[in-house]
């Protein structure tokens, strides 16, 4: 599977070391990022009018991230040279099966007076010896980065979030022990790793044959079969070589977005492994295979590790949740109810696939969607129909018994329709990454307004315990008045069993009072600072 968020570049050597040279002038900054400010001014050299342009820069920063780094640069530069000799600029003109030969053939473009801006800035920089800066994205969460840093430090979308996060939330989710109760605090790595997409089901529902369909080939330490072989969450994802790497390295590394699960304890730890590869599609996306669901009470019970804990957390960081299921099992387990059930606020990330649908014929495939649709809906209890996947992910010919043509142009369309869905998700990631910022935002605005209120709540001086546990078992009645008092929408709130158990742990009194001003930085960092970064960062020409 191709999986690319730009079109490949294909020049000649020649054209590429021009390119380089052109792209160090034009990043003025030298942090390896081509921002909108820079290329207004040297796309300018080009003549081009500003609708041209305009579709030049979408097409090369189709990830929406706000900067091109070298290699969407070529491809703007191809654009624009393409552009001048008369080609009209849309993105069907680089999806066409000529695209490739017109840009290996296309010269580089005519850049009024630019070669001579390059020379003297070579000049410049071997007379005075100057070198690169490093990216400030590094800066952000050094030992240094409590102090607060200027705006015009940041070359990137991801780089403006960080600064928020370290700037604004992150003192309020430190004041109210936000990282205790719902999500650990975010780290470098949490906001550049790549986008995931997380696998469930019951076991042998082909999560692990998916994946290795996607890869058309397998990962170290895959194992498949009829029986439940992926006893442990594995994470596939890019590497210089083939390794598996335990759970209790991966957590502990600094470049890795893992550390998070450190607090499920050393019983997950050693059920959890990253399984590395190099691949082109892993360059793009990272997937997280987990054990196979299974059915009974007694089952659940045996697992030495929070399981829905896990399923919730990595559903958290996910940008594409796949539910697959069997057409021989359909019967949605206690756990596998609580495992969708734990996924609740992440309802557009869910994608149903009904796998091994050719071991059935047509009219038995009719009542099994049927039957699907009506467990799905009680489980999830929604009103909307979710959209449902038909096919048969694997690379074997199989025994497809749908009925002829029909059944195979069924198929075809389904995997089209979700290889779809998939490539579209590293163009959509920096618009994910805003949107779970802003919902993280939001809910520890009101994780601070419960625990204040709480805070509030407790006497000066006797009769502290009595107290606090008289306001833990009247939490739902607490959180009705926090809802009221601030007007707060009911459905944002947590989990009242998972806040409660959490609790429990704490002594109430010794949490702060309330802090209007931390509060009130991160309502004017949602209102005001998240949409003036977007805008500083949107399309230069349009």
């Amino acid at each position: 599977m191709e999986i690319d968020t730009v079109p490949n570049y294909s020049c000649s050597k020649e054209n590429l070391d021009l390119y380089q040279e052109w792209f160090n002038y034009a990043d003025a900054d030298g942090d390896g990022r081509f921002t909108g400010n820079e290329a207004s001014k040297f796309f300018a050299m080009s003549n081009l009018s500003r609708q041209d342009l305009k579709q030049v820069w979408a097409i090369a920063d189709s990830k929406r991230e706000g900067y091109l780094g070298f290699k969407e640069f070529v491809i703007s530069m191809q654009l624009v040279s393409l552009a001048q000799n008369g080609y009209t600029i849309t993105h069907d003109l680089l999806t066409s099966d000529t695209s490739i030969s017109v840009l290996r053939d296309v010269k580089p473009p005519i850049m009024e007076g630019l070669d001579a801006l390059v020379a003297k800035k070579k000049r410049k920089q071997k007379d005075n010896n100057v070198s690169t800066l490093p990216s400030p994205s590094n800066k952000w969460f050094t030992a240094k980065s409590a102090k607060k840093m200027p705006a015009s430090t940041v070359t990137s979308i991801i780089d403006g979030l960080k600064r928020l996060y370290i700037q604004k939330l992150k003192p309020l989710e430190v004041a109210y022990r936000f990282n205790d109760f719902v999500s650990p605090l975010l780290t470098n790595s949490d906001f550049d790793c790549k986008p995931m997409v997380m696998l469930l089901g019951q076991y042998s529902t082909g999560k692990t044959t998916f994946i290795k369909h996607m890869l058309q080939s397998s990962y170290p330490g895959a194992h498949i079969g009829p029986e439940p072989t992926t006893d442990r969450f594995v994470v596939v994802m890019s590497g210089p070589d083939e390794r598996s790497i335990p759970g209790n390295t991966v957590a502990v590394q600094a470049d890795m977005p893992f550390s998070g699960l450190t607090t499920f304890g050393t019983a997950f730890l050693s059920k959890f492994e990253c399984s590395q590869m190099p691949h082109p599609l892993l360059e793009h996306i990272t997937f997280v295979d987990s054990p196979g669901v299974l059915s009974g009470e007694k089952q659940r019970s045996q697992r030495s590790y929070d399981f829905t804990g896990v399923t919730s957390w990595f559903a958290a960081k996910s940008d594409l949740i796949l539910l697959l299921f069997d057409p021989h099992k359909l019967d949605i387990s206690d756990e596998f109810k609580r495992v969708i059930s734990s996924l609740h606020g992440h309802d557009d990330k869910i994608r149903v696939v009904l796998n091994k649908a050719d071991q059935v014929d047509t009219q038995q495939l009719m009542r099994i969607y049927g039957a699907l649709m009506w467990s799905l809906g009680k489980v999830l209890n929604v009103p909307e129909v979710m959209r449902v996947y038909i096919g048969s992910f694997n690379d074997k010919p199989g025994n497809n018994t749908v009925n002829g043509i029909l059944g195979n142009e069924l198929f075809q369309r389904e995997q089209d329709d979700l290889l779809a869905d998939l490539k579209d998700i590293p163009k959509k990631a920096c618009d994910r990454k805003i949107n779970e910022f802003v919902k993280r935002a939001r809910a520890a605005i009101i994780h601070a307004y419960i625990i204040s209120h709480l805070k509030k709540q407790m006497p000066a001086m006797m009769g502290k315990a009595k107290a606090q546990q008289k306001l833990i078992d009247n939490l739902e009645d607490e959180f009705a008045k926090v809802q009221r008092e601030f007007h707060l929408p009911a459905g944002d709130f947590p989990d009242i069993d998972h806040f409660k158990d959490i609790l429990s742990g704490y002594n109430i009194d010794k949490f702060e009072k309330l802090k209007p001003k931390t509060i009130q930085a991160v309502d004017e960092m949602l209102a005001h600072d998240i949409p003036n970064l977007l805008k500083s960062f949107r399309n230069p020409y349009g």
